[in-house]
């Protein structure tokens, strides 16, 4: 490594004078060869200020080890072996490490999957390697790398400026300022660290808005000023419902079950039984009652969600997005490439009245062809057109598109004359205009008359359906060196360039889906009313109100929450409106999607519970999108919503059954220990209970779900949780107080028989029930899954087997007389079928109290 990449992290380097700052990099315009960027990539790490460095495997496996209940029960039973049960430690061991070898693989898999579809949708970056421009994430960029950037692109990494050209980049990020910065590439010291003063470099984090530029990296990952700012903040993301939820429920558990374990410690000793032998049954007790199984529940399920998700066209970036997809009741989108197929095609160039003008077709290509910023489908629409000789066209400067102006303008030369061309939103450039260019070339007043006679030319194409962009330009003094907003006045009107896009024929039945399934699809367009209503007519789908930009500048916060219910359809809306109309629906406690592709949708994408872009969007938008579309269609927005909810209803599963059984086997063993002279179960059959438990658990994340579950927005909800929790709870330990008596009184059942009673009719009810309980119909009227059918059923033959087999002498089994599997038989069947009558009460209960409330 040369000395001089390893005094980077000394701020003095990139401050000096570019050509020094490349030469103290030891690079060239070729870029770096493949030997030296693995020898940076160890040096300096991954580019990626946000990165948390996993640990290796084997510490990951440890870690599930320091559970503090785990490792006080593995010193007991290591206490236990010193004084000679040595069999009872040695199976403890095992059960242990085999169910946190479960936990580990299932959640590591999950995880290396999920990561690999993450990659899969990477932001990339265009560097020069050896000569040759090549794509690669921007992770993988180290100081020293030459990159080039575009229009759309997010800077990778602080760098200088090498070359530039009309560069405009959005630093809001960093500085607060909502305004584009110009940049310029300059061989002058840096000047000034800071974002906001340093005009000859970009900073990490911040987004081409127009313009080119090659730069040099020279601060990656955490020593950049985004990674400087996220080190300083050190702050998480709000959790979502889902994750408090979770939390939550996790949190009851653990309270109840430190109460339960110190209740039946506390009566163990008080009645003279072994000590060491009591805190071994209550730490087991603790083990067993733990929900430690549900994070790998959670991300096994939101995991295999993702995956499924990918075959669907959709790539999952944040996986808790999965259960905000689910509770998503309001989704905001576009309408090109939602509404219709975005294959944008140039029809005409026309003048005011509606004739041929091939001076508006040249004005137009002029125009899009000198343009830096990123070109929007109507620009590509125009050069596709035909040709145009641009031989004798020189470009002199620009002002670049923004979403207040709406429009773009270029300084061109032609021979010895100077001209500002102009293209953009039709209703401005009018207004913008003193004269027009007729189809004949004359230049002649733009009186009232003749701007109402362009205007109903304007509304007729959109009545038609029709896109429409204003052509205008005026002549300029021959030295003029610089074009201003200011110049963008008494303009020429030229004419219309005129686009179709014609309307998706699926659209409108996937709308009525969504609506069916309570998604109110609202349009967010900056096109007009006219070309918008075309469109919802094409499709089929009633506009059942609209509000224009200029309409809803005027509103006030009440009075547009007051109006949001009702309106569809908001035509002429900038970013900003957009960011406004989205928090506003969230303030009505709606959880909001939003769809959307361009340089300046990023805000509405952070702001949304659900961001979600296409696969061709500008980087900013990517980045900062949840969920990325591999294909632009409404249909993949509709499946992926099912997908989610299915997910949330399987994680709600898991819950629903730990929490009945886990708050049911708390009454059963504080009364057991109560009425019992002996311990209900010996520590390692509690143990082995917990990891047969868990076993047929790990199916949930395959089960279906029916269909009526996931007709509407799933939404987390913990009361509900803790109501099915009081309920179904008790009814558990009525049956396990019942198979007490049972035991007792029937078949007089000493230690051991009791102890193997208890654990078969345990892990019998308690794995059987979740087909009762993974439904709210009839359980024979929902079919589950053949993996968590199988996994169920053979948990309970392993439990019911053990005891028979010569395997369970070492576990303190018996065998059970033939009489008590009649008795099981009869008392599980009656078990499922209260829980089926108490589900019925439960949910009709609940049905008649949501329509009361």
């Amino acid at each position: 490594m040369n000395p001089a990449i390893d005094e980077l992290g000394a701020e003095e380097i990139w401050k000096e004078p570019v050509d020094r700052v490349v030469a103290r990099l030891v690079t060239t315009s070729a870029g770096l060869d493949a030997t030296e960027v693995q020898s940076r990539l160890k040096t300096f790490g991954p580019n990626d200020a946000a990165i948390v460095k996993r640990s290796p495997l084997w510490l990951q496996f440890l870690s599930r080890f320091r559970n503090p209940l785990v490792i006080i029960l593995l010193v007991a039973s290591g206490l236990s072996a010193a004084t000679g049960d040595v069999a009872s430690f040695l199976i403890v061991v095992t059960i242990v490490t085999i169910s946190m070898t479960i936990d580990f693989i299932q959640e590591v898999r999950a995880q290396n999957a999920v990561e690999a579809l993450r990659r899969s949708v990477a932001v990339q970056a265009t560097v020069r390697r050896s000569g040759a421009s090549v794509s690669i994430p921007v992770d993988q960029l180290v100081p020293g790398d030459i990159v080039e950037l575009i229009a759309g692109d997010l800077v990778p990494a602080d760098s200088r400026l090498l070359e530039s050209r009309d560069l405009f980049v959005n630093q809001a990020l960093l500085t607060g300022e909502p305004y584009p910065a110009e940049k310029q590439a300059s061989d002058a010291p840096l000047g000034a660290e800071n974002p906001a003063g340093a005009s000859n470099a970009v900073f990490a984090g911040t987004s081409v808005i127009s313009g080119t530029a090659t730069i040099v990296v020279c601060r990656t990952g955490g020593k950049s000023a985004l990674g400087h700012l996220a080190t300083s903040l050190a702050e998480k993301p709000p959790a979502t419902d889902f994750a408090v939820g979770i939390r939550r429920f996790g949190l009851l558990i653990m309270r109840l079950t430190v109460l339960m374990v110190l209740f039946v410690l506390v009566v163990n000793i008080s009645f003279h039984r072994p000590v060491l032998e009591s805190l071994m049954f209550a730490l087991a007790l603790a083990v067993g009652l733990t929900p430690e199984l549900l994070p790998m529940i959670v991300t096994v399920t939101l995991a295999r969600s993702a995956l499924e998700l990918s075959k669907r066209k959709v790539i999952v970036k944040r996986l808790t997005a999965i259960h905000d997809l689910g509770a998503m009741n309001v989704l905001c989108t576009d309408k090109t490439g939602t509404l219709t197929e975005a294959t944008i095609k140039l029809i005409r160039a026309i003048d005011g009245r509606g004739v041929e003008s091939a001076a508006v077709y040249a004005n137009a290509y002029i125009n899009s062809q000198f343009e830096t910023g990123m070109k929007s489908p109507l620009d590509q629409a125009i050069l596709s057109a035909h040709p145009f000789d641009m031989a004798e066209w020189k470009k002199i400067d620009e002002v670049p598109f923004d979403f207040e102006r709406r429009r773009v303008s270029v300084l061109v030369e032609h021979g010895a004359e100077r001209r500002l061309i102009v293209k953009g939103a039709p209703e401005d450039l009018l207004r913008l205009s003193a004269q027009y260019e007729d189809a004949d070339g004359k230049v002649l007043p733009l009186d009232a008359e003749t701007r109402h006679s362009f205007e109903a030319t304007l509304d007729g194409l959109g009545a038609q359906g029709f896109r429409a962009l204003g052509i205008a330009s005026r002549v300029v003094d021959a030295s003029q060196q610089t074009a201003a907003i200011g110049d963008e006045s008494n303009l020429v009107f030229s004419g219309f360039a005129v686009f179709l896009d014609p309307p998706k024929t699926s659209a409108g039945a996937t709308i009525q889906a969504m609506t069916a399934a309570g998604i109110s699809v609202k349009v967010l367009t900056g096109d007009n009313e006219l070309v918008s209503r075309h469109v919802f007519a094409e499709i089929g789908v009633p506009v059942t109100g609209v509000l224009t930009g200029d309409a809803l500048a005027n509103l006030s916060e009440e009075a547009l929450i007051g109006q949001l219910p009702r309106i569809n359809l908001f035509c002429r809306v900038n970013p900003q409106q957009k960011l406004r109309i989205l928090l506003a629906l969230k303030r009505l406690g709606n959880v909001v999607g939003f769809m959307g592709d361009g340089i300046n949708d990023a805000p509405s994408l952070h702001a949304a519970d659900v961001g979600i872009s296409v696969d061709g969007a500008a980087d900013v938008a990517r980045a900062a999108a949840d969920l990325i579309l591999l294909e632009h269609d409404l249909s993949v927005v509709r499946d992926a919503v099912t997908c989610g909810r299915g997910t949330v209803q399987n994680v709600s599963k898991y819950v629903l059954m730990g929490s009945s059984s886990n708050f049911g086997n708390m009454f059963s063993m504080a009364g057991a220990a109560l009425i019992l002279p002996f311990l209900p179960m010996l520590p390692i059959q509690i143990l082995l209970n917990n990891l047969l438990y868990d076993i047929s658990e790990i199916a949930i994340p395959f089960d279906q779900v029916d269909q009526e579950a996931i007709a509407g927005p799933v939404k987390w909800d913990v009361r509900f949780i803790e109501r099915f929790m009081l309920v179904f709870g008790p009814i558990s330990s009525v049956f396990d107080f019942l198979t007490f008596y049972a035991l007792l009184h029937l078949f007089g059942a000493g230690e051991a028989l009791f102890q193997t009673g208890w654990f078969i009719e345990s892990i019998t009810t308690q794995v059987l029930v979740v087909f009762a309980i993974r439904t709210r119909r009839p359980l024979f009227l929902s079919r589950p899954h053949l993996f968590l059918a199988a996994m169920a059923l053979g948990v309970v033959a392993i439990a019911i087997a053990l005891p028979i087999l010569p395997v369970g002498r070492w576990l303190g089994f018996v065998a059970p007389p033939p009489l008590f599997f009649v008795f099981l038989t009869g008392a599980t069947l009656a078990y499922l079928a209260i829980v089926e009558i108490a589900k019925r009460i439960f949910y009709r209960a609940l049905l008649v109290a949501n329509v009361k409330s």
